[in-house]
């Protein structure tokens, strides 16, 4: 398609050329047909010269033929241009017929190998496209794609996240495969004999790969530069190499209706009942008033607090006519999974989405249908990537008064931080969770559960998403590490606590606070004296 506009773009320029050199052609022949001035006439003969006549018709007859050749000259130039712009319009049609839309390559099954061409002429045209031979210029500084490197055991990256790494192996099995791939190709391409020396070519290893970079630019592909040891100490290979992306395809194009599709949502709880209370304040405004198709299970363990969380629910109902929960006791120590695991095994009805949620976390409707549209029995689990609220003492501070809970969830790195490191909440049908075996009941207290279900659905052919959303926060709260936990627990425990609190900005004002206020005083004495 940009190549077809580039040529649709190209043809006026064409033709524009063609009517200047035209309007030029006609500016020159006026200017050779005035007659010249009194300084320049040519001589003629005098008045009272027998061959006055005469010499009026040479002259006359002379000028009429320059003219003439003159304007057979101007026929032939724009004779020319003519086949030359018919030329340019063969052409033009003839590499619009070579490159079509990229969104039909695939389409045209009855001419497979015409297809192919197109395909590879339109990847080719990717490299061209790319900053692969020569550079672009860019608007800002913020405007430049970097590189990251690697070497055989490690990648050095930038956009890091909380769960990755300045330096790390390449775990994520498509990166790995990646540059795996792309080294072995780089050693096939040295080891290929050139057929021009006859000495016995080096064979070159996976060993001696010094280290590479790469980039991506997302609508044209990759691009890899790798160094290899050379045949002398102060000598290297370097190959370049392109992953171009191809056209554009149409996978699916469907209608999904959710009117039916019920969610239920499933929390484990244990004392809290002042939290409690706030989760079923954001329950009853987003998932029954405004969304309507849900169910809540309630799993409580213990009896402290529980006469407190039941008369919420009972006012709950009552006031917003709503009968779709489920309320169960289990007299035990609390057990995130195991409450989770009972309350989806209560649910007796025909297949529904499982919502599994904490008191702590904020969601909205438009977040309940992210939940339906990303899971699919059989086929999908929905792991969504919330973002964590930092604590608003530390956020908003300076201020005369915190914010609403409202005007808190703002999505910005001074307020909070994306939880990948989290795999709590998660949305997927009952019968998956069934059949993939629930979760481990093994395991007691915080943490721990929610990552061995997340490896389970890894471990099977069901798709799991994984993305950040902008409806699901979790509200900060004081975080309690118990004495009883895991050595592993605990440490999971103690590092979520400290990424709860604040940014690191706003960590070290806390850390240099001492130093900014002695600053702040020697500044105010300065000013006085002076």
């Amino acid at each position: 398609m940009m190549l077809r506009r580039g040529f649709i773009l190209f043809l006026p320029r064409v033709v524009g050329l063609l009517v200047v050199a035209c309007c030029s052609m006609s500016i020159v022949y006026m200017l050779a047909c005035t007659p010249k001035g009194d300084n320049q006439q040519l001589a003629l003969p005098r008045v009272h010269s027998p061959t006055v006549k005469e010499g009026y018709e040479a002259i006359l007859q002379e000028r009429e033929e320059q003219h003439r050749n003159y304007i057979t000259s101007l026929k032939k130039q724009i004779a020319q241009l003519k086949a030359e712009l018919q030329g340019r319009t063969e052409q033009l049609k003839n590499m619009q017929n070579q490159y079509p839309d990229p969104l039909d390559i695939h389409l045209d099954h009855s001419k497979p190998e015409k297809a192919q061409a197109n395909l590879l002429a339109f990847l080719r045209s990717q490299v061209d496209k790319a900053e692969v031979h020569s550079g672009v210029k860019l608007s800002t500084e913020y405007a430049a794609v970097p590189f990251e490197s690697f070497t055989l055991q490690k990648v050095y990256q930038l956009e890091t996240g909380l769960t990755r790494h300045p330096e790390e192996k390449p775990v994520r099995k498509d990166k790995r495969d990646e540059l795996i791939e792309v080294i072995e190709l780089a050693v096939g391409s040295l080891n290929k004999p050139d057929g021009v020396s006859k000495a016995k070519p080096r064979v070159y290893t996976a060993s001696d790969f010094v280290e590479g970079i790469y980039r991506t630019e997302k609508n044209k592909g990759t691009l890899y530069e790798l160094t290899f040891k050379g045949d002398a100490k102060h000598q290297f290979k370097k190959i370049v190499l392109f992953r171009p992306f191809g056209p554009v395809m149409k996978v699916k194009n469907e209608n999904v209706n959710m009117a039916d599709t019920l969610i239920n949502v499933i929390v484990p709880l244990a004392k809290r009942a002042s939290k409690f209370q706030q989760f079923m304040q954001n329950f009853r405004e987003m998932g029954i008033q405004q969304d309507g198709r849900i169910h809540l299970t309630v799993v409580y363990f213990g009896k402290e607090q529980i006469n407190e969380v039941k008369s919420i629910l009972e006012n709950t109902s009552k006031s917003a006519n709503f009968k779709n929960f489920t309320f169960i006791q289990l007299n035990e120590e609390f057990s995130r999974g195991k409450g989770l695991d009972v309350g989806a095994r209560f649910w007796k009805g025909n297949n529904v989405v499982l919502f599994f949620c904490d008191v702590d976390i904020y969601f909205t409707a438009e977040f309940l249908n992210s939940c339906r549209l990303n899971t699919q029995p059989g086929k999908k689990v929905f792991y969504p990537v919330l973002f964590s609220q930092y604590n608003p003492s530390i956020i908003y501070g300076h201020h005369d008064s915190i914010p609403s809970l409202e005007q808190q969830l703002i999505i910005k790195k001074e307020t909070g931080f994306w939880r990948d490191f989290g795999f709590g909440m998660t949305c997927q049908y009952r019968s998956d969770f069934i059949n993939i075996g629930g979760f481990d009941l093994d395991i007691k207290g915080w943490g721990g559960e929610d990552v061995h279900l997340y490896r389970k659905y890894l471990h099977s052919n069901l798709m799991v998403i994984r993305t950040p959303v902008r409806g699901l926060f979790h509200l900060w709260h004081e975080k309690q590490c118990l004495d009883e936990l895991t050595p592993e627990q605990y440490k999971m425990c103690m590092q979520s606590k400290a990424m709860n609190e604040g940014s690191h900005g706003q960590l070290g004002m806390l850390v240099f606070k001492q130093e900014i206020e002695t600053h702040l005083h020697r500044q105010k004495l300065s000013s006085k004296k002076t």
